[in-house]
């Protein structure tokens, strides 16, 4: 599988959760803009088969290579950023839940999710945008995630697959600040994540952000309940040189905390 058509793919899949993005492009291209895709991330949990270390190799067999680690302690996460040896390829940025340090309730959950799961299901790319590989979780069972860890209740519902495309900011010409961007966005009538500053990090920083809040969809439960939950959403970031002139090519922590922040019941 090319490049092109591994991203082509999870887009696909990444706009029929989130239709608010293809609304956005759509926005800024109907304003003459070029759309470059600055990275794509995925959400997965700490457990066999479904860990980091088995959803990495098809990152890396496109030519990708991995660059420092991250660590989120508060939000219980651990993650990855990798960048293509081509030019002006988009960014990945892989991350996981440490589910053995959740509560033994939440953590029993999230560990029948992946019990579900037949390690065959690992050898393709496609696993990458596959969605749920286990049977749906019950309403009670999404409530005590939630109540513990909204990135756990978001992977145990909607499973492995993109949870936010990015505008490169940089690429676009007219509305060269993520602040007019957010703005652009909220003319439309989307929610912008506000958590942490509506602009996440900073020029000193070597990279700005911001996003909008998820959309929401109707998903079904184990107990014949259907809830609308939150999906994906589309993030805006902007990057700046370093001081050899290079433009910084990683992610910021603490920027990337307040973005997770994107899918949160409570804010969404």
């Amino acid at each position: 599988m090319s490049p092109d058509e591994f991203f082509d793919a999870l887009w696909k899949d990444y706009v029929a959760m989130a239709p608010q993005a293809a609304r956005i492009r759509e926005e800024f291209e109907s304003r003459g803009e070029q759309v470059v895709n600055d990275h794509v991330a995925f959400r997965t949990l700490g457990l066999e088969p479904i860990g980091i270390e088995r959803l990495e190799p098809h990152i890396l067999a496109l030519g990708y290579k991995q660059l420092e680690p991250y660590e989120f302690p508060a939000k219980k996460l651990r993650a990855f950023g990798y960048v293509s040896e081509e030019p002006n390829a988009p960014r990945i940025f892989l991350s996981e839940l440490k589910v053995d340090e959740l509560s033994s309730k939440s953590a029993a959950i999230l560990k029948e999710c992946a019990a579900w799961v037949d390690s065959s299901e690992l050898a393709e790319p496609e696993v990458l945008w596959s969605g749920r590989l286990w049977d749906p979780i019950s309403w009670d069972d999404y409530q005590t995630l939630v109540a513990e860890s909204e990135y756990a209740a978001w992977v145990a519902t909607l499973g492995l697959r993109p949870n936010h495309f990015t505008i490169s900011v940089n690429n676009l010409q007219k509305t060269t600040e993520v602040e007019g961007v957010l703005q652009v966005v909220e003319s439309l009538g989307l929610a912008v994540n506000d958590s942490g500053g509506r602009v996440k990090g900073s020029p000193e920083q070597l990279l700005e952000q911001g996003s909008t809040m998820a959309d929401k969809m109707e998903v079904e439960f184990a107990d014949d309940q259907t809830h609308e939950v939150p999906t994906c959403y589309y993030e805006f970031a902007k990057r700046y040189p370093d001081k050899d002139g290079n433009l910084f090519q990683g992610f910021v922590a603490t920027s990337a905390d307040k973005i997770f922040e994107s899918t949160d019941t409570k804010k969404s």
